[in-house]
């Protein structure tokens, strides 16, 4: 009798090659391990690779935990509890009984009792096609005896000697997996005694060395990683942490458990990362930023820690599905776009690299804001992201710093030295939270440490108890207001205050604790220099260096020359700005009543700064106006990006792109004047989260055939697919690992909106920030040309279409009415296309609500092709087109921001582009009232107008500014963008080529790492050296 159609032995490869995938054979042994399980070279993936029953416990937790806890009471007859060791001295064995039973072989299994046997060995006997009918389970003495009723798919026991030897090295290699055996205990390094403080002189006693003996010797070994200790892990903290009974807990606390657990084994890493670097004393970089849009941490950090694998058997053995619980985990809402997402690129990159980093932000209570559509508008909700707590970050309370407002400056003489005092009239507490990153295949764990603010002193129960309950409550929430919302709207004078109230809250939290740090080893300023770098993302925390001169001049007492020698040695800034608009301006009356020592501070910069400048440009004052940190006007401002430019030493743009245009045009007076300051750095995103762990179908594919799994942390060695570009065996497994990916997607998309997509439809995204300049408008234009053309055509001409959804996502800023137009436009056309039935499948179109981090790890890895059609010259560099690109999806675009340099990395004939170049832009903009738009614009523009989409009244806007001036040029591009939609579609159609076109774009991504953007910014402008803890 064979098992099934497949010989038992193709079976037994099968099964044996999952076991290999799932568990890594350099700690695999066993004496009877068989011929087709070979051992598989270290650079393999581990990728969690479950029996199908296993596997489906996931959509069943509930029913499937009592069932697990029922079976676990039956077999042991005692309450289930994971205390018993499995014993060491017991030989695994396999017997077979076809005596005892009529219609049915009984399998007899004796082996060490190890948590979660039973489940595997059933998982095991049910992939190689067995029937397990009944079990039952002996636990006695550390020894588990298990007998298994099987009988084969045909209903008939098992007889053929071949099948039965099979089946004995199937469960032999199972119950033997290294991944149920205790790990070996890694020993942690012994404390270093560092010099001891003046008020701490009784370290030295012979007290303190038995007490810190005594402490090392109970925390002198590492967590242990195998399932046993993960298990007991997570049900110690479902107990003690989440504090629910270990038998009946859900998916919510379970994934807290879960996540506390492998907190648990970051923070090891990190207090050891920590104390390395305190003992190294090595140059650090603090990373500045307003913006950490750091998304989910769950699936991240075990992925890069090493331990997905394990942590995804222990759960499932528990009856929990890891993928289930990772979607319990809500995305910290720390950022609004792009900005915040480098951010978190960058601190993946700064770990995986080894570099001795610290990232520092503001702890949002509401971050940005949730998105619900309602009728196709957008309405802003508070994403209330804490309500439930953040298992992730670590309460610091003991480390606070006092920061001031207001006030009055007093001077005083002291030693013939005039010195400034800062009497402030506002004090507000900053309060640390520390959230760990972990770097991949490294020890090194570092620090993003956010700020939130609380006020100073605590809650004033004196006015409260004396009857002032409103001043008392109030004082307490407007001390809380400055880190409760991200980018508070700026449009009113409260809202400028509040505001630069905040950004001066972040940077003073931030450089009190850096030099606090410094302080700790050094006893002046004289190394500052050389053991500190200090960079901005942006110019938003731009009055860090005007802090920074307070600092070391009112209360460190430097003089000026000293001080102003060491702030323009330790600054540098990315600049992302493409228009001068967008850098922040702070009217002197507001900077004069918030700060007014660092106003003072400003106007001798700035004097200081323009009698340098003129001794280089004359009397060209126009150009000294340009210049000048302090705007005239009629209302006096202070510009701080001009104040950030003179005071870094290092400026850096985002493109090649956006560096040839602030050279020639935006910071062209600056270049002039400082030409070596200024210089690019790409952007580049991080490949671990968006390709090998947000995409593992496809991830497996590269690394299969490019024989190492290093290019995850070495993206250059990706350009090794161009080799196998043509094969067509790499193609099917390509689309294969893409179609699953689409697969998750349209089930997605029919969960969220009802709809249901064709997987065979080419998936055409455009997700990002809703805005002008980004013209999702002139993509809605072009997808009604579309559908207006297959309604005019012959039931023959419609079988040639190429079916498409039509994907769009992102957010449009409360108080942008244009940006919301467009999503109830997109919602009108959908709502029009969708629903007819003439058009079927041939054309969708979605919104995908509220978009943000995790919603992108869904949607990237599934689209065919993505739209990045920004005006040439609007867009400083982008990172979503990296991502896509990353994943296998072809580009359309304009020859902006960092398009143009994937284009040179993967081949112009590997994407499609268009439209006007950048050159040109500011001509056709002053030429607009003489352009007359193509035809075919005009007849789109007008259906809106005519209200065929309804709501032609509210849509009037959109209509007037494209007939006008149109500004953004979508006139201008449409007939070039149309002939690229032609082609996408013609290349579409031609399989072989378009696979091969996404496996170029995969294979040409290696630049746009963020590993990559980060060793340079090391190399050339932080001048920092990796400091990799050792093991």
């Amino acid at each position: 009798m064979m098992l099934s159609s497949a010989s038992s032995q193709d079976l037994l490869h099968f099964y044996c090659s999952r076991l290999e995938r799932s568990f890594p054979s350099s700690s695999y042994s066993h004496s009877s391990q068989s011929s087709c399980c070979p051992t598989a070279p270290p650079s393999l993936p581990r990728v969690a690779s479950t029996p199908a029953s296993l596997s489906s416990l996931g959509n069943h937790e509930s029913k499937l935990r009592k069932t697990h806890l029922r079976i676990a009471c039956q077999a042991f007859n005692k309450p289930p509890t994971i205390e018993d060791r499995p014993r060491t001295d017991v030989q695994t064995s396999v017997h077979f009984d076809n005596e005892t039973d009529e219609a049915h072989t009984i399998i007899k299994l004796t082996a060490p009792g190890k948590p979660g046997l039973l489940q595997v060995a059933i998982a095991a006997l049910k992939d190689i096609g067995l029937v397990v009918s009944k079990a039952t389970v002996d636990y006695e003495n550390g020894i588990l005896r298990e007998k298994f009723w099987v009988q084969g798919p045909m209903g008939a026991k098992v007889l053929d000697p071949k099948d039965i030897k099979n089946i004995q090295t199937v469960l032999l290699n199972a119950v033997d997996d290294p991944a149920l055996v205790q790990s070996e205990i890694l020993k942690r390094p012994p404390p270093k005694l560092l010099p001891a403080k003046k008020e701490l002189l009784a370290e030295e006693s012979t007290e303190f060395r038995r007490r810190t003996d005594l402490l090392f010797g109970l925390m002198d070994q590492y967590l242990k990683n195998d399932v046993f200790s993960i298990q007991k892990s997570i049900v110690d903290h479902v107990e003690y942490t989440v504090a629910r009974s270990r038998f009946r807990f859900d998916d919510f606390e379970a994934y807290q458990a879960t996540a506390h657990s492998a907190r648990d084994r970051l923070l090891e890493s990190w207090n050891d990362t920590q104390q390395y670097f305190k003992d190294k004393d090595p140059k650090r970089v603090y990373y500045f930023s307003m913006e950490f849009l750091m998304g989910r941490s769950l699936l991240n950090s075990l992925s890069n820690l090493g331990i997905k694998d394990q942590y995804d058997v222990a759960l499932k053995q528990l009856g929990f599905d890891l993928e289930v619980l990772a979607e319990q985990e809500t995305d910290a809402a720390l950022g609004n776009g792009g900005l915040g997402r480098l951010a978190a690129c960058f601190l993946d990159s700064l770990a995986t690299l080894d570099l001795p980093a610290w990232g520092y932000g503001l702890r949002y209570q509401y971050g940005l804001f949730r998105q619900k559509i309602k009728d196709g508008f957008q309405h802003e909700q508070p994403d209330f992201w804490l309500n439930f707590g953040n298992p992730w970050e670590v309460e610091r309370v003991h480390v606070s710093y006092s920061v001031k407002f207001y006030g009055k400056v007093e001077e005083e003489i002291q030693n013939g030295r005039k010195l400034y005092k800062w009497i402030p009239g506002e004090m507000v507490e900053a309060v640390a939270y520390d959230n760990p990153i972990p770097g991949y295949s490294t020890s090194n764990t570092i620090n993003l440490r956010l700020w939130a603010a609380k006020p100073s002193g605590g809650f004033d129960l004196e006015a409260f108890n004396t009857g002032d309950y409103v001043n008392a409550i109030l004082n307490k929430q407007k001390a809380e207001a400055i880190s409760s919302i991200l980018y508070p709207d700026d449009r009113s004078y409260q809202g400028k205050e509040l505001r630069l109230k905040q950004q001066y809250f972040f940077v003073s939290a931030s450089l009190q604790d850096v030099v606090r740090r410094y302080k700790d080893f050094h006893s002046d300023f004289k190394e500052f220099k050389n053991k500190v770098a200090l960079h901005l993302n942006d110019t938003h925390p731009a009055i860090v260096v005007v802090e920074l001169m307070r600092m070391l001049v009112d209360e460190e007492l430097l003089d000026w020359k000293e001080a102003w020698s060491i702030v323009t040695s330790v600054f540098s800034l990315t600049n992302h700005t493409i228009i001068p608009e967008s850098f922040e301006k702070w009217p002197v009356e507001l900077m004069e009543s918030l700060l007014p020592r660092h106003l003072q501070i400003i106007y001798e910069i700035n004097r200081v700064f323009l009698d340098e400048a003129q001794k280089k440009v004359g009397s060209d004052f126009g150009r000294l106006a340009r210049l000048s940190i302090v705007e005239e006007g009629s209302v006096k401002t202070i510009r701080m990006g001009n104040l950030a430019l003179v005071v870094c030493h290092s400026v850096n743009a985002v493109s090649q792109m956006h560096a040839n245009y602030i050279k020639s045009t935006l910071l062209k007076d600056f270049c002039i004047l400082w030409p070596h300051k200024f210089q690019n750095k790409t952007n580049g995103v991080t490949q671990r989260r968006w390709l090998a762990f947000g995409n593992p179908a496809l991830r497996d594919v590269i690394t299969k055939w490019i024989g190492t799994e290093a290019w995850i942390k070495d993206l250059d060695i990706i350009a090794g697919l161009k080799q196998h570009a043509n094969n067509p065996q790499l193609h099917a497994e390509w689309n294969q690992a893409r179609r699953q990916n689409k697969f998750r997607l349209a089930q997605h998309i029919y969960n969220i909106s009802g709809i249901k997509v064709s997987i065979d439809a080419m998936f055409d995204a455009q997700v990002k920030r809703i805005h002008e300049y980004k013209r999702q408008f002139l993509n809605l234009l072009s997808i009604i040309h579309r559908y207006d053309c297959i309604k005019n055509m012959a039931a023959d001409e419609r079988k040639k279409v190429v079916p498409r959804v039509c994907i769009f996502a992102g957010k449009a800023p409360p108080g942008y009415e244009f940006a919301k137009k467009i999503i109830k436009l997109v919602h009108a056309v959908g709502e029009k296309v969708n629903t007819d039935s003439e058009i079927g499948d041939l054309l969708k179109v979605v919104f995908v609500p509220d978009y943000n981090v995790s919603v992108a790890e869904l949607i990237i890895p599934a689209c065919d092709l993505s739209q990045h059609i920004s005006t040439p010259g609007t867009e400083a560099s982008g990172t979503g087109n990296m991502k896509f690109a990353m994943n296998g999806c072809l580009i359309l675009g304009t020859l902006d921001g960092a398009t143009i340099e994937i284009r040179d990395e993967i081949g112009e004939e590997n994407m499609f582009t268009f439209g006007v170049h950048v050159d040109d832009v500011a001509r056709l903009r002053a030429e607009g009232r003489n352009f007359h738009p193509p035809r075919e614009f005009q007849r789109v523009i007008g259906m809106i107008r005519d209200g065929f989409f309804g709501c032609e009244d509210y849509f009037k806007a959109l209509c007037d500014a494209v007939d006008g001036g149109d500004y953004y040029l979508l006139g201008h591009d449409f007939l070039p963008y149309l002939e690229a939609q032609a082609a996408v579609d013609k290349a579409f159609v031609n399989k072989k080529r378009w696979t091969e076109m996404s496996i170029l774009s995969t294979a040409g991504s290696g630049k746009f790492s963020s590993d990559r953007a980060i060793r340079e910014y090391a190399e050339q402008i932080w001048k920092v050296e990796p400091c990799k803890r050792p093991v």
